[in-house]
């Protein structure tokens, strides 16, 4: 199953400012396109972002630069759709710049992007990719099922996943939200393909069964993805690592990028 990226989903005409600009060009700017904030440009390199909120009780003659919010959050077109949302709802923020290797501006996603791109993430469309897959790579012929799976039984197949995430996945839970879990029953294993931070969530809360698009495969044979998890030292959902929001290595600050200007 493919991973959605940032580009998949970004707006590329993004309307910016020049740095040079005053706060009257921006008021005129948000009037015009009726959106709430742009990045700033100095030149072609993202240097900041001003929003309609930074120009409150601000003179129409300042200058943007003096009002910006240089302290800038900013993604690559290739981090994950969903590391993308952790930083956006974590964060507190809107919209995130996309920047490339030289903070030129390439695009910009906002909490709506990610929304949509969650939307999209409910098709079980992804469910009959990857029984195409195992028929491609293992010459079986997998059935689908619809099911509730022992949470105690599933094999992790990722070694960590993120605190906030699972908090949630744990309010989808108990508000009945929750869309169902991938797996691969095949004889004694019950591997987990999709839907770790739902399975821990679960675990966390004592449910002791989760509903499940159960992809069943009558051999006995080991998958690629049971000696990934068996090389990562995953036997039970204990030994998945659940970490706090840490920074992606994909984002970065613009003033780190850039000498201020």
């Amino acid at each position: 199953m493919d991973k959605k990226k940032v580009k998949d989903y970004m707006t590329y005409d993004v309307v910016s400012v020049d740095i040079h600009s005053t706060a009257k060009d921006v008021i005129d700017k948000i009037e015009k396109t009726h959106h709430d904030g742009f990045p700033v440009m100095n030149g072609d390199v993202v240097v900041g972002y001003i929003a309609a909120r930074d120009l409150l009780f601000i003179e129409p003659a300042a200058k943007v630069e003096e009002v910006m919010t240089d302290n800038l959050i900013v993604a690559d077109p290739e981090m994950d759709i969903n590391d993308a949302a952790r930083v956006i709802f974590r964060s507190g923020i809107q919209k995130l710049p996309v920047v490339d290797e030289k903070n030129h501006l390439l695009g910009i996603i906002s909490n709506s992007d990610v929304i949509r791109s969650q939307i999209e993430h409910v098709s079980p469309e992804k469910v009959f990719n990857f029984m195409t897959t195992l028929k491609k790579l293992y010459g079986v012929d997998p059935s689908l099922d619809r099911a509730t799976v022992p949470v105690k039984d599933l094999l992790p197949t990722q070694s960590k996943i993120y605190e906030d995430e699972l908090e949630g996945r744990i309010y989808e839970i108990q508000k009945g939200l929750a869309e169902p879990i991938i797996v691969v029953r095949r004889p004694g294993k019950i591997i987990l393909v999709d839907g770790h931070h739902r399975a821990i969530a679960a675990k966390r809360l004592g449910i002791t069964v989760l509903d499940a698009y159960i992809i069943d495969i009558k051999e006995d044979m080991e998958l690629g993805m049971e000696r990934t998890a068996h090389a990562m030292n995953l036997k039970t959902l204990n030994d998945v690592q659940v970490l706090d929001y840490a920074r992606h290595p994909l984002v970065a600050i613009t003033h780190r990028l850039v000498k201020r200007v």
